[in-house]
């Protein structure tokens, strides 16, 4: 997702591989990986000639910010675990909250 993030725009599979400092994996290895992104929705898929580029659905903040909102939905107290966020929380980040909260 880094690759896919920092590219700004769709890339190939190849493409893909070729960023990855890996280089033990088979494209098909990568193709395996974004298939299954795709199918959860974190990436996009168009076809471009004969092969498919790939793109982030969606911004790297938003993607966190899901996984934020997802992580509070599965709390047993969501309140108590966004208590316990902030407290553990830098002084940066917490004054990052408070702009974001003053908006």
């Amino acid at each position: 997702m880094t690759v896919l993030w920092d590219s700004g725009g769709p890339l190939t599979a190849k493409a893909i591989l070729d960023a990855l400092d890996d280089r033990e994996l088979a494209v098909t290895t990568v193709l395996t990986v974004l298939g299954r992104l795709e199918r959860k929705g974190v990436v996009a898929r168009q076809r471009a000639g004969r092969a498919h580029t790939y793109q982030a659905a969606a911004s790297r903040d938003a993607h966190v910010a899901g996984l934020i909102r997802e992580a509070l939905g599965s709390a047993h107290d969501p309140a108590a675990a966004l208590v316990h966020f902030v407290s553990t929380a830098s002084p940066q980040e917490a004054a990052a909250l408070r702009k974001a909260l003053d908006r």
